[in-house]
């Protein structure tokens, strides 16, 4: 076995999301991710708290990325600092990352209790967007509003980014996206 080998989480989080997607999550155990790779069980459990973490290890990494971008934007408005946070988040999301993002989806969207995992983190990604917000001296609803604009707009933008074809950046997408909600939200309705 080459457990000592460097390198050991990235290659356990390449051979586990192959295998979500050739065999499925549910029926891709610990033991053959770790067997994969030349690694133990005890290993894998080194890296990663269960087989779900391989999906959602980063979410820190991009919560952090967004209350950073948010502080450290210039004075703006609430969409402003929202729109400088996106393309900052964004330039993490890097051409050699659309395959493992793509990847990724792929996994989450066939199961739910995965695809409830991913809403979590988006709740959770919004709370933190409305507290830097906050600190930044927006005042609610408008915090509130922004942060909640900001997960949709990367939400959205994400799935674009992913898909076959895209050959924007994400943050190219996510400007376009953000644009079209500040389209939207400009739109009068007639009661």
């Amino acid at each position: 076995m080459v457990r000592w080998e460097p390198g050991a989480t990235d290659r356990l989080r390449v051979a586990a999301l192959e295998l979500y997607v050739e065999q499925g999550f549910e029926q891709t155990t610990v033991g053959e991710i770790a067997n994969s790779v030349g690694l133990t069980e005890r290993t894998f459990f080194r890296h990663f708290a269960d087989k779900k973490e391989v999906l959602f290890d980063g979410q820190d990494q991009l919560r952090q990325a967004f209350v950073d971008g948010i502080a450290a934007a210039p004075p703006s408005t609430p969409l402003g600092l929202v729109a400088t946070a996106l393309t900052q988040v964004a330039e993490y999301f890097t051409e050699d990352r659309r395959t493992w993002s793509r990847k990724r989806h792929q996994v989450i969207q066939a199961n739910q209790p995965l695809k409830e995992r991913e809403l979590l983190k988006l709740a959770g990604l919004a709370t933190a967007v409305t507290e830097a917000l906050r600190k930044r001296g927006i005042k609610d609803p408008a915090a509130t509003l922004a942060a909640e604009t900001c997960v949709t707009v990367f939400s959205i933008a994400f799935v674009q980014w992913i898909a076959d074809g895209e050959t924007r950046s994400l943050a190219e997408v996510a400007r376009d996206t953000l644009s079209e909600f500040r389209i939207l939200a400009l739109e009068t309705a007639e009661p």
